[in-house]
């Protein structure tokens, strides 16, 4: 679960208010989750599971902006779990704030 947080709080635009009230519930963690999830399905216009960067463009705009770097392999698209791992691969290399 923490490193779906981790990818999702990348992913997601996370606020000034949120970095100072410290880490979300596990309520929220799902509700972070649960979005992402529903913002991938209406971004994946043909519902095969993947995303192209033309299906992320004006839809997921962080992941439009960082599609070649989600998709190590160069496939031409990134699936939800590619999205969570590069997500928790950048909140590792941050310095953590306590």
């Amino acid at each position: 679960m923490t490193r779906i947080l981790a990818s999702l709080l990348a992913c997601l635009a996370v606020t000034s208010a949120y970095a100072q009230a410290g880490a979300p519930s596990e309520a929220r963690k799902q509700q972070l989750v649960e979005e992402l999830k529903k913002r991938f399905a209406a971004a994946d216009a043909n519902g095969d599971g993947k995303l192209t960067k033309d299906e992320a463009n004006g839809k997921m705009p962080r992941v439009y902006q960082n599609f070649d770097a989600i998709d190590k392999n160069k496939k031409g698209y990134v699936t939800l779990e590619e999205i969570f791992a590069y997500g928790a691969e950048r909140s590792a290399s941050r310095p953590q704030t306590r």
